[in-house]
């Protein structure tokens, strides 16, 4: 962790900025729950168990800066909630999300599926992509497996949810 928070300083320096020690703590508790996808109110809690002095609008600046210096993506997941992560260090593209619409599991797919459709964009329409980000939204093995024991298939239960 603290090679990488290294790595995050030297990035801040080259764009005058500082690590200060309210970035640093919203730092670590990005990098200590990075599987998480966490709010800025997620990160602020969590922030505050070390540094009770730190702000949610510290967290939030914070935040915005990182994502506006592409150390970390800002996220939605449709449900109206913005959600961090860090990018992946030396990927090409942003990873891609698996979200079940009936427990809110988030998985992840690390693996560039959109390779030969970002070709045929650029071919078709000229457009140059800088990165793609793909979301699918369906129902997860775990809650498959669940509504087959209790004999309802998940599509019925999406209604109650989606």
């Amino acid at each position: 962790m603290q090679e990488r928070i290294e790595r995050i300083k030297e990035q801040l320096h080259n764009n005058s900025y500082k690590l200060t020690p309210q970035r640093e703590a919203t730092l670590r508790v990005l990098l200590e729950n990075e599987q998480d996808h966490l709010s800025a109110e997620d990160v602020w809690l969590l922030v505050k168990k070390n540094s009770p002095d730190i702000g949610l609008a510290t967290v939030y600046r914070t935040l915005e800066l990182m994502s506006e210096l592409s150390i970390i993506h800002k996220i939605n997941f449709g449900d109206g909630v913005s959600r961090y992560e860090f990018r992946n260090e030396g990927a090409e593209h942003h990873h891609h999300h698996l979200i079940c619409v009936h427990c809110g599991a988030v998985d992840e797919i690390h693996e560039d599926l959109l390779g030969e459709v970002e070709k045929a964009v650029n071919d078709k329409f000229n457009f140059h992509i800088l990165d793609h980000r793909l979301t699918f939204h369906g129902i997860c093995q775990k809650c498959q497996e669940t509504a087959k024991r209790e004999g309802s298939p998940p599509e019925i239960k999406l209604n109650h949810y989606g």
